[in-house]
């Protein structure tokens, strides 16, 4: 049974050396394979530190999150006591600074980690995400007292973080935001409104992207922390949605909010980088939670095929299935690949990090949805029914194409990237 997972550094080499003591069980890490022992086995590749934070976060969602995600999904709440005890692995600020309670991992590494907590439950990886995405504004761009209030409690999921950019009619154009903050002494007045803000009812924090009264455009949005219960700070009803029931979602209004300006993230025209800055991560880990559903889906199909009998043969014989099979396995590689890729770029803070990250997420994001989709079918009528989880990482992962930036933004980005290519040959 999960007791803890202590995270430590080790300084005294050239590379972050992770070192895990764990009490998951007696025969932790004791099996053959650490993850699978086929072509999509997703340690591949990795170094055995790395199979080692992978694996923690396998047996988390093996143990705390798929035995109870239809569970999850039904009574749509928080799974408060699972995420606090993914914050006693570390999982609450992953890529935050060891001074003040964070993992200090990299971003590659947390890649690893969403992939294997959204296989036990695409939804809670998800928020787990958003989350981490907070924690991660505040220790990079926050002061040393709100980094010292926050982040340790983040990190113990004591305090959840939900992140504020969308409003009712601000989506894709996100530097049209017209939530307005008017500096009134040491505060701000906050008027306007934030919608589906993933989190919100539960969350301690949010990280609220407003724009200075009177000033258009990306320069005038700056991002400020709203602590819940604020005088002034009003939660809208909890939407019914199709997936990421696990988490509520509401819209948030500020009717004359009163907030410290010291509560104030960043500089006073930085909010819209810092907005950009956290979704190239937020749409990798994205990206990294459709893998996690793809490979659990790709995995019980297979299971599936070689139980289930017709026509007096079992459906893993039939050629069409097995062709099925080969094109979800190719399609799952190459996500992770891209994925992979990406994360490398964000960690390594190479000026290719934003197009990069918006490959990973439109190709994962689009291909893991129909790998997860014909592994549904592959279970026919049984596929549909709640009784099994091919439906629900349906349900999650549907939304990962929408989240983030829609993948025809995606797909804006990324043209707009090569379209200032000069060629190779000509120069």
């Amino acid at each position: 049974m999960f007791n803890f997972v202590i995270f430590m550094v080790n300084k005294n080499v050239n590379s972050w050396q992770i070192l895990i003591h764990s009490y998951f069980s007696d025969n932790f890490l004791s099996s053959k394979a650490l993850i699978h022992n086929y072509v999509c086995d997703p340690s591949i590749g990795l170094t055995p530190e790395q199979k080692e934070i992978q694996q923690v976060a396998k047996e988390f969602a093996r143990n705390e999150l798929y035995p109870k995600m239809a569970e999850f999904d039904e009574k749509e709440k928080m799974p408060k006591e699972a995420l606090k005890l993914a914050g006693e692995i570390g999982f609450g600020a992953i890529y935050c600074n060891e001074k003040y309670g964070g993992t200090n991992l990299s971003r590659f590494d947390a890649a690893l980690i969403f992939e294997q907590l959204a296989a036990g439950d695409t939804s809670t990886a998800a928020y787990i995400s958003i989350h981490n995405m907070v924690a991660w504004m505040i220790d990079t761009y926050g002061s040393e007292e709100l980094r010292e209030k926050y982040i340790p409690q983040m990190a113990a999921f004591e305090c959840l973080g939900s992140y504020c950019l969308t409003e009712p009619d601000s989506g894709s154009d996100a530097a049209a935001l017209k939530t307005k903050a008017k500096r009134d002494g040491d505060h701000f007045i906050v008027n306007g409104s934030k919608a589906f803000i993933s989190g919100s009812g539960d969350s301690g924090i949010y990280a609220v992207m407003l724009r200075h009264e009177g000033k258009p455009g990306p320069k005038g949005i700056f991002c400020l922390l709203v602590e819940d219960g604020t005088e002034g700070f009003h939660l809208g009803k909890k939407e019914k949605k199709l997936g990421w029931n696990s988490h509520p979602a509401r819209i948030i209004t500020f009717e004359d909010c009163k907030v410290p300006v010291s509560n104030m993230i960043g500089g006073e025209t930085e909010g819209f980088n810092i907005a950009m800055n956290g979704i190239n991560g937020g749409r990798l880990n994205i990206a990294s939670c459709s893998l996690g559903a793809a490979q659990q889906s790709l995995d019980l199909a297979i299971e599936h095929l070689k139980v289930r009998k017709q026509f007096g043969k079992h459906l893993s014989e039939f050629q069409w299935n097995q062709f099925k099979l080969a094109e979800m396995a190719t399609q799952l590689v190459t996500s992770r690949l891209i994925v992979r890729e990406a994360a490398r770029h964000l960690t390594d803070n190479s000026e290719h990090k934003a197009s990069m990250c918006a490959m990973a997420k439109l190709y994962a994001t689009d291909t893991c949805f129909d790998i997860v989709n014909q592994a549904l079918q592959m279970f026919g009528g049984y596929g549909i029914l709640k009784d099994y989880p091919l439906q629900q990482y349906l349900r999650d992962c549907r939304v990962h194409q929408i989240i983030e930036g829609t993948n025809e933004i995606m797909r804006m980005l990324i043209a707009r990237d090569v379209l200032t290519n000069v060629n190779t040959i000509t120069g």
